[in-house]
């Protein structure tokens, strides 16, 4: 079971309140992409959850278990970096089956669970290269390799895939979400680029300050945002924000007599329109 609960968890570095409260909820098996701008302490709840970083207060919850001060290696996760975290004096097999040696796991079992695993990612040409001799694509599949050989339901990734360039990117997104997928895998994914988080997630948590603005699926957050920075922020180019008056006879566009919606409120509004929703206007 990969569900994972975070309880009022708050992370204060010196006088700097990165996370002042956060409570979530993630569903064993989802994908959830963690997104928003840069400095919206996305990444520190990562390590939050990872055990690189212990919370000021609050608790977190790895599959019901509380395991807010245990340590990375207690919390039954993989993890996948932006650089890869390779070691380069080995070759694929001897990293990918790096931790699976260093618990003591029978060499018996180590070689059937590398065969499985490299199968999997279509590293078993491979094997015997360092990785100097591979490709940035090849050595992402080689950390993903070396997070899921554990048999470890939970999978944190740090911006994995912003390295590569945008043809591999792609490819590599429509990888993780089949292997996620296949596996039944709980996957937190950190990333600033909104195209992976719509495409590849179950649900999108999109933060600002430090603080939860808005859980949704990709559709949902896309065509109903629930806050006016979730309108500005996702999409490229994002909404379009009108700003709107009340008069007798309908909602105006602000400074202006223009009325283009029923009066639906007493006070100010923010009209928001996709580009894709406008159109130009037919005949003479």
């Amino acid at each position: 079971m990969g569900a994972i609960s975070l309880r009022q968890v708050r992370k204060v570095f010196g006088e700097t309140i990165v996370i002042p409260s956060i409570d979530l909820e993630i569903t064993d098996g989802e994908f959830v992409v963690f997104v928003g701008p840069s400095g919206c302490g996305k990444s520190t709840l990562l390590r939050v959850i990872a055990g690189l970083e212990i919370p000021d207060s609050g608790a977190v919850y790895i599959a019901g278990n509380e395991v807010t001060k245990l340590p990375p290696a207690a919390r039954m996760i993989g993890m996948v970096f932006q650089n890869y975290a390779l070691f380069p004096h080995l070759n694929v097999a001897e990293n990918i089956l790096f931790g699976l040696k260093l618990r003591g796991t029978p060499k018996a079992e180590r070689q059937q669970r590398l065969d499985e695993t490299v199968e999997l990612l279509e590293l078993v040409p491979y094997l015997g290269r360092k990785p100097s001799q591979l490709s940035g694509g090849q050595q992402q599949r080689v950390a993903l390799g070396r997070a899921i050989i554990s048999g470890r339901q939970v999978i944190l990734m740090d911006e994995p895939l912003s390295n590569l360039d945008a043809i591999l990117r792609q490819e590599m997104r429509n990888e993780l979400r089949v292997l996620q997928t296949s596996l039944n895998l709980t996957v937190i994914y950190v990333t600033h680029d909104q195209a992976e988080a719509l495409s590849m997630s179950d649900q999108v948590i999109l933060m600002r300050e430090g603080a939860v603005d808005q859980v949704a699926s990709a559709p949902e957050i896309y065509r109903r945002p629930a806050t006016l920075f979730a309108a500005s922020f996702i999409g490229a180019p994002p909404a379009n924000l009108i700003a709107l008056e009340p008069r007798d006879s309908g909602m105006a566009i602000a400074g202006t007599d223009q009325i283009i919606l029923p009066r639906i409120a007493d006070e100010p509004l923010k009209l928001g329109i996709r580009p894709e929703d406008l159109r130009e206007p037919q005949g003479d």
